[in-house]
C-alpha cells in the first residue's frame, strides 16, 4: 500500500504541473480579456498533433518542438485575437458573444483534426533512453519526468515574466483592473492581444507536454482538456494565473490519489467534488480575490 500511495503522489505531481499549465494559459485569456476560450483543449490537442508531425515526417526529438509549437500558436493566437476581438467587442454582449465564438472555433478545429487525422488514436512513439528512472523506491517514466521538469520551468519563467517585467505586470494589473490600467496609458488593445497570443502558445505548448505523457489522443479529447482547465482555474480562482499553479496541483494529486483508494471511474467524480466545495466555501478560488470593477 505504501507503494502505491507514494506511486499515486509522484503521479499526481507530475499531472498536476501539466494542469496546472494548463489552468495558467486559460486563466490568463479569462483574466485580460473576460474570454472564456471552450477552444482551449482543442488548440491543446492541435498542438499534440503539431509534435506528432514533426517527428514523424522530420524525426524533430519533441523537446525541440516545443519552442516551435510555441511560436506557432502564439502567432495564430495574434491573428486570431486580430481578426475576431474586435468585432466582438463591438456586440451588445461580449462576454456572451466570444463564448460563442470559442465555441465555434472549437468545433471547426475538432472537425479540421479529424479531417486530416481521422479519428483513430495517435501516439507519440518517442522513448528516453532510459525509459524509467528510479526515484526512492518508484520507478517512473523518464518522459513524464522530463516533461514535468520542462513544465516547471515554462511556468517559472512565466511567473518572472508576469511579475518582474513591465508587459507582465501590465497583464496583471489589467486582471485587477481593465479601466484603471486605460487611464494610465497602457494600450488595452496591444496587450489584450498579446495576453491573447500568450494564452494560445501556452496551449500549444501544453499539447507537446500532453502527447508525452498521455499514451494517446484523438481530436475528441480536446474538450476533456478544456474541462479540466475549467476546475483548474475555479479551484485556483478565476483570473488568477499563479492560483491556477496550486489548482492543478490540487486537482492533479486528488486524482490520482482517488484512484489508489476508489475504483478509477471514481475519479473524476473526486475533482468535480473538490470544485463544488471550493464554490461553496471560497467562491473566489483558493487564492483568488474579489475583482475590481
Amino acid at each position: 500500500m505504501t507503494y502505491l500511495i507514494l506511486n499515486g503522489l509522484a503521479n499526481g505531481l507530475i499531472l498536476g504541473v501539466i494542469y496546472a499549465m494548463i489552468g495558467v494559459s486559460l486563466s490568463l485569456l479569462y483574466g485580460v480579456l473576460q474570454v472564456k476560450n471552450f477552444a482551449h483543449g482543442e488548440f491543446l490537442i492541435a498542438g499534440a498533433y503539431f509534435c506528432y508531425v514533426l517527428y514523424n515526417a522530420f524525426d524533430l526529438h519533441p523537446l525541440l518542438a516545443l519552442p516551435l509549437a510555441f511560436l506557432c500558436f502564439m502567432a495564430f493566437g495574434w491573428l486570431l485575437n486580430n481578426l475576431v476581438m474586435p468585432r466582438l467587442q463591438r456586440s451588445d454582449d461580449p462576454m456572451l458573444a466570444s463564448l460563442l465564438v470559442m465555441y465555434g472555433v472549437s468545433l471547426m478545429l475538432a472537425a479540421s483534426m479529424l479531417l486530416l487525422f481521422e479519428a483513430d488514436f495517435r501516439s507519440l512513439d518517442f522513448s528516453f533512453e532510459p525509459i524509467s528512472m528510479k526515484v526512492g523506491m518508484l520507478y517512473l517514466p523518464t518522459a513524464r519526468l522530463v516533461a514535468m521538469g520542462v513544465t516547471v520551468a515554462i511556468l517559472l519563467v512565466l511567473a518572472w515574466f508576469l511579475y518582474f517585467t513591465l508587459p507582465g505586470k501590465a497583464i496583471r494589473a489589467s486582471i485587477m483592473n481593465r479601466d484603471a490600467v486605460q487611464i494610465v496609458g497602457v494600450n488595452i488593445k496591444r496587450l489584450s492581444a498579446a495576453a491573447f497570443a500568450l494564452s494560445i502558445g501556452l496551449a500549444g505548448a501544453s499539447g507537446v507536454m500532453v502527447s508525452m505523457v498521455f499514451p494517446s489522443f484523438n481530436p475528441f479529447v480536446g474538450v476533456d482538456y478544456t474541462l479540466i482547465g475549467f476546475i483548474v482555474v475555479v479551484l485556483g480562482g478565476l483570473g488568477n494565473p499563479m492560483g491556477a499553479i496550486l489548482g492543478g496541483l490540487v486537482f492533479g494529486l486528488a486524482e490520482q490519489m482517488s484512484i489508489v483508494f476508489l475504483p478509477q471511474t471514481m475519479a473524476p467524480i473526486i475533482g468535480f467534488s473538490i470544485m463544488i466545495l471550493v464554490i461553496f466555501f471560497r467562491p473566489n478560488g483558493l487564492l483568488g480575490k474579489a475583482r475590481t470593477s
